[in-house]
């Protein structure tokens, strides 16, 4: 079972790169782009990060919308990986998958490896939208654009 369109927003907390509690249904209001990828640094992680740090600005001025990314990996490493990439957006920790399970993110590689999966919620904080891909990591903003488009 998954979230399906309508559905509103999980209302979890998690911490960001600062190690700072961020609540998602705080983002009620704004269209709001979560996308969870499995680990920081690896290359198709690292090509997903770029490819929505490349496209923030439209997004976030053009298309009024936030970009959160959710992994496994801590604060601490999160904060790491946004400057080593120069990632200006939230990236959040799950480490206890508390995210992953609310969101029902599929998993890949019989389970065992994190799954790569984007959510798109309106400013009324529900789902207008999903995509998933393990492989194709770089399709994931433009799905999320096409999707806030649409809105």
């Amino acid at each position: 079972m998954s979230l399906k369109i309508g559905d509103q927003i999980p209302n979890i907390q998690l911490r960001n790169q600062l190690n700072e509690p961020i609540a998602l249904r705080d983002f009620i209001g704004k269209n709001v782009v979560i996308y969870f990828y499995p680990k920081d640094f690896t290359p198709g992680c690292t090509k997903e990060a770029c490819s929505f740090r490349d496209n923030y600005n439209i997004i976030q001025n053009e298309l009024d919308a936030e970009v959160i990314g959710i992994s496994g990996d801590n604060p601490e490493k999160h904060k790491k990986f946004a400057r080593s990439f120069n990632l200006e957006y939230t990236l959040l920790s799950d480490g206890s998958k508390k995210a992953e399970h609310a969101f029902q993110v599929k998993r890949n590689l019989f389970g065992l490896l994190p799954g790569r999966e984007t959510f798109v919620f309106n400013r009324k904080g529900n789902l207008v939208g999903k995509f998933n891909s393990a492989t194709a990591a770089t399709k994931h903003v433009d799905e999320a654009i096409k999707l806030l488009k649409s809105i």
